[in-house]
């Protein structure tokens, strides 16, 4: 296990009616914030007003920035940050899901920064910023409780990640109930965002983590388990609640700690959205099981093995087999959650942009990954996909 320094200082705020908590936290920062969001569903579910008055009755005066898209654009961040300073609010409270609070993140920092906010984004040049709050309303990125955000730049077809201790939110709303009306789809992709979370620290170079690996054994049974619950009966407060905390606790960086590889599937993913503005989750349920096929080798086998009898509980004496089998599992449990298994699913029918991509994933560190991967290597796995 290699050294580390954990730092998790978000205060969680998790269960029924613990959004009444968050105005005392919020008010010790800010007597005026950007409330931002995504779409209507927050409002028509009532959160929105559960939420508004809250604020009012505490005090709390702020600005609205709506319309916030899945995979957030540059131009909400822009749009955010302008209203910050035009209003000198100080601080900055997401009532959404994983896209509405990293563009929230990048609007805290971006307020300080000084030029381009896409350079900041590109160069993850963040030397401060404002508070972040959040109230989540879907389980999958993890945001909420890290300090990581994606943004993407459509007229360039890129898609950054940033990150900084600074953007960690203050406190975090986690009310299961306000995840109820989450479309089976949405759901299903949050389901795999969380496993993909998961398994690229899962699968690391290093050896004898015994405490991490179990932990995320574990969590990875917990989607297993409650994320097809979820799926199936949507108002099963058992089952949100399981992997919304299980959401939480897959990329706040409990698992990685002593263990950290660069990321895969996430680099090769990244590009089918910034090049389709696919769903993040969707596109890592095709290509994780395809990374899997890629780099299954004598030098990995041992982590298959231990995957696919740990979290699987498949049995046998013939390590590729238990793999394979593994790889299959995992294929079928995004399937049986109604995502796609080819790119075709997700509208993609062509080869066109496959190099484009791979050049850019291949930056992302991948040298450096688990199983190291060339931009050759990662164009196989994009054609696998298809």
């Amino acid at each position: 296990m290699r050294d580390f320094t954990f730092y998790a200082p978000t205060r969680i705020l998790f269960g029924r009616g613990k959004i009444a908590e968050l105005p005392v936290h919020i008010s010790k920062c800010a007597n005026k914030i950007l409330l931002a969001y995504g779409g209507g569903s927050v409002k028509r579910t009532g959160v929105y007003d559960t939420l508004a008055a809250l604020l009012e009755n505490a005090g709390i005066e702020w600005v609205e920035l709506s319309g916030i898209q899945p995979n957030p654009k540059i131009d909400s961040v822009r749009e955010g940050v302008e209203l910050c300073k035009k209003h000198d609010l100080k601080a900055v409270l997401a009532l959404g899901g994983g896209s509405v609070i990293d563009c929230c993140k990048a609007i805290a920092a971006g307020v300080y920064h000084k030029g381009d906010l896409w350079d900041m984004v590109d160069k993850n040049a963040i030397k401060r910023a404002l508070p972040v709050f959040t109230v989540l309303t879907m389980a999958a990125t993890g945001s909420e409780m890290n300090g990581n955000a994606v943004i993407s730049n459509m007229e360039i077809n890129e898609k950054k990640a940033i990150k900084s201790e600074l953007l960690k939110p203050v406190a975090s709303v986690l009310d299961p109930t306000y995840t109820f009306t989450v479309p089976r789809f949405q759901t299903a992709a949050g389901v795999a965002d969380i496993m993909s979370h998961i398994l690229e620290c899962y699968f690391s170079t290093v050896h004898c983590a015994a405490v991490q690996d179990g932990i995320s054994e574990a969590l990875l049974k917990v989607c297993i388990e409650y994320g097809k619950a979820a799926v199936v009966t949507p108002t099963d407060y058992t089952a949100r609640a399981n992997l919304m905390w299980a959401s939480s606790l897959a990329i706040n960086g409990l698992t990685s700690c002593g263990t950290g590889n660069a990321w895969s599937c996430h680099a090769i993913e990244h590009q089918l959205s910034a090049y389709y503005d696919i769903t993040h989750g969707a596109g890592l349920a095709v290509v994780t099981p395809a990374w899997f096929d890629h780099i299954l080798s004598k030098n990995t086998l041992d982590k298959f093995v231990s995957y696919g009898k740990n979290v699987w509980g498949i049995k046998g004496n013939h390590p590729f087999a238990i793999a394979k089998e593994a790889i299959a599992k995992t294929r079928e449990f995004f399937a049986s959650l109604g995502l796609p298994e080819t790119l075709r699913g997700l509208g993609i029918h062509s080869s066109e942009y496959f190099h484009d991509m791979a050049q850019k994933a291949v930056k992302d560190d991948l040298a450096n990954a688990y199983v190291p991967l060339t931009e050759e290597d990662v164009v196989a796995i994009y054609s696998a996909c298809l």
